[in-house]
Parts: structure tokens; C-alpha cells; sequence
């Protein structure tokens, strides 16, 4: 399964979202999505099902309860698939960098001479 078929749904997607922050219980996992979208505990375990079969999951026995946890590996596939698209928004970064930077800059200056 390519990896926009599997991050393709608003469900795993925010299954991942949630793993980006660290390893995760099941329990919580469930808990949370089904909070969110209203759907039920075996279909959240269906999502993570998908989710491990297609490798963007490890999961770990912790006696009963079991660890989810994201696996960087296929979401290279996504990051090399935006490579060709990145000049749409870089430019648009760098400027950014520069007007933080400019602001950061004034803020300095204008405390120094707050300070004076």
C-alpha cells in the first residue's frame, strides 16, 4: 500500500499525529479518535491495524497493554515524494526566517535603548 493510500484517511492521520509525539497505548489512542470522529473502538483498531500492516506502526506487548509507536521509515516516502514541490513554499520560508529574524533584531535594539 503506497503511503498516501494509508495517510489518505482523516482517521490514521490523526492516529500518526498523535504517535509524532511519542509511543502511545491503544487504550489512548482509541480514546481519543473515537472522541474526535465518533467511531468505534474495533474500528480504531482496524485503523491501526492498517496502520502496522503498512509499517508506519510498531507495536509492543506492555503486559496487557499494547504500545503503539510511528516509524519514520515510510513517511521518507512521503517526504521524497515532496521533494519536486518544495520550491513552492522554501522561498516563502526563507522570507519568513528573514522578517523573524529583522523583528527579533528591533525588538533587541529598541530594549537596549529602553535600557539606556
Amino acid at each position: 500500500m503506497h503511503a498516501f493510500d494509508v495517510l489518505g484517511d482523516p482517521v490514521r492521520r490523526h492516529l500518526i499525529e498523535l504517535l509524532a509525539t511519542g509511543e502511545r497505548a491503544a487504550g489512548e489512542l482509541s480514546d481519543e479518535v473515537r472522541a474526535q470522529f465518533g467511531i468505534s473502538q474495533p474500528a480504531v483498531s482496524q485503523h491501526l491495524k492498517v496502520l502496522r500492516e503498512a509499517g508506519f506502526v510498531t507495536v509492543r506487548p506492555e503486559g496487557t497493554r499494547r504500545l503503539y509507536a510511528v516509524r519514520a521509515e515510510p513517511l521518507r516516502q512521503v517526504d521524497d515524494w515532496l521533494v519536486p514541490f518544495r520550491h513552492f513554499w522554501e522561498p516563502r520560508f526563507a522570507a519568513l526566517a528573514t522578517e523573524i529574524a529583522r523583528g527579533k533584531r528591533v525588538r533587541r535594539t529598541s530594549t537596549e535603548k529602553d535600557e539606556s
